[in-house]
């Protein structure tokens, strides 16, 4: 592992162990240093600002943790995943979903689950004319319902086990992204 890698992963385990106890809009980048025993010139060699450190946080642990999970038959395991990423790092995602960069949070949860989505819609439509649009529409729209869940499952406290939610969801639309898709072919 490089030293800018392990760098970068000391500073984003010190930001993660201060937003245990404080909420992120009130922890500094002295503070994060401090924490991991470096300095603030190291700090912003690697990132602008903390809220970039939590978007590093968020692609380099989580997002990349799904990309085996693009299929039709293994898009429920990689959702299931980011629900584990969520549950083993509660304080931190909670702290950012209550803080002033729940944008990162909102941005992560929409790369990761529309990412996974378009490769779903691509693999089902791989033998369909489909313009590049609808395949992203249909990828948009499913994303913010995906994303919503989770989103109302972390502020009612996580209390529902992912797996349930998973299965009402498969439940749902089960079928659905082929029916949508073959709607679309013919609008051509």
């Amino acid at each position: 592992m490089s030293s800018s890698l392990q760098t970068k992963k000391s500073l984003a385990k010190s930001l993660k162990k201060l937003m245990r106890s404080t909420p992120l809009h009130k922890i500094s980048v002295k503070d994060v240093v401090k924490d991991c025993n470096l300095n603030r010139q190291t700090f912003y060699y690697h990132f602008h600002d903390i809220y970039e450190l939590v978007e590093w946080i968020y692609k380099t642990e989580a997002i990349e943790s799904i990309a085996e999970y693009k299929s039709y038959n293994t898009w429920v395991d990689g959702f299931y995943k980011i629900f584990l990423y969520i549950e083993g790092n509660k304080e931190f995602c909670y702290n950012t979903l209550n803080s002033l960069s729940r944008t990162h949070l909102d941005m992560y949860l929409f790369s990761v689950i529309n990412d996974l989505l378009m490769g779903v819609i691509n693999e089902i439509s791989s033998d369909m004319s489909i313009k590049i649009e609808d395949k992203k529409f249909m990828a948009d729209f499913y994303t913010h319902a995906f994303a919503g869940l989770v989103i109302q499952w972390m502020k009612d406290g996580m209390k529902e086990d992912p797996k349930v939610l998973i299965e009402k969801l498969k439940e749902l639309i089960e079928g659905n992204f082929v029916i949508a898709l073959k709607r679309y072919q013919q609008m051509i």
